[in-house]
C-alpha cells in the first residue's frame, strides 16, 4: 500500500477508540484495516472495471443506482450516510441484502474520496453492504481508475 502509514495511523486511533469491549473492538477494528489493506492493494494493482467484489455485483449495483440515483461516489459526504436522515434511505437499501451478503451490516472502512487513500480525515465506519454498493459503482464508473493508474505509473 503506498500509504501504509497513513493507514497504521488510522488502524492506531480505531484502536484508541475501543474501550468498551477491547478485545472485542480490537479484533473488529483489525478486520476492518485488513479488509481496506487488501481492497486498496487491490484496485491498485487490478484495473477496476474488471474487478467483481460479490456475486451479487449487478443487483447491488442496479439497486444502488435506483435508491442514490445523483449520490456523487468520487466524492462522500459523511453525512450523506451517517446524517438521521440519510440513516433512514440507507436501512432500506441494505436490509434488501440480508441473507443475501455476508455479513452485511458489519463495520467497514470507506475513503470519501476516492482519489486518496485511506487516511484518518477520508475515511469513515459504512456497513459492508454500503461499501460494496459504493465501491461497485466507483469501479463501474471509472472513478477508482485514478488509484489503479497512479500506481501502475508509479511502477
Amino acid at each position: 500500500m503506498a500509504s501504509e502509514e497513513a493507514l497504521a495511523a488510522l488502524f492506531h486511533v480505531i484502536v484508541l477508540d475501543c474501550v468498551f469491549q477491547p478485545r472485542l473492538e480490537v479484533m473488529w477494528a483489525m478486520k476492518a484495516y485488513n479488509h481496506a489493506e487488501v481492497y486498496f492493494n487491490l484496485i491498485s494493482s487490478v484495473d477496476p472495471k474488471f474487478l467483481k467484489l460479490t456475486k451479487l455485483d449487478d443487483k447491488i449495483y442496479s439497486s444502488f443506482r435506483e435508491s442514490f440515483r445523483d449520490l456523487d461516489v468520487k466524492l462522500l459526504d459523511a453525512d450523506e450516510l451517517k446524517s438521521d436522515e440519510a440513516k433512514e434511505r440507507w436501512r432500506p437499501f441494505c436490509n434488501q441484502f440480508e441473507g443475501l451478503v455476508e455479513d452485511f451490516n458489519y463495520g467497514t472502512l470507506l475513503r470519501l474520496d476516492c482519489q486518496k487513500d485511506y487516511t484518518e480525515d477520508n475515511t469513515i465506519f459504512a456497513t459492508r453492504v454500503q461499501f460494496f454498493a459504493i465501491e461497485i459503482a466507483r469501479n463501474r464508473e471509472g472513478h477508482n481508475n485514478t488509484v489503479f493508474m497512479s500506481k501502475r505509473s508509479a511502477s
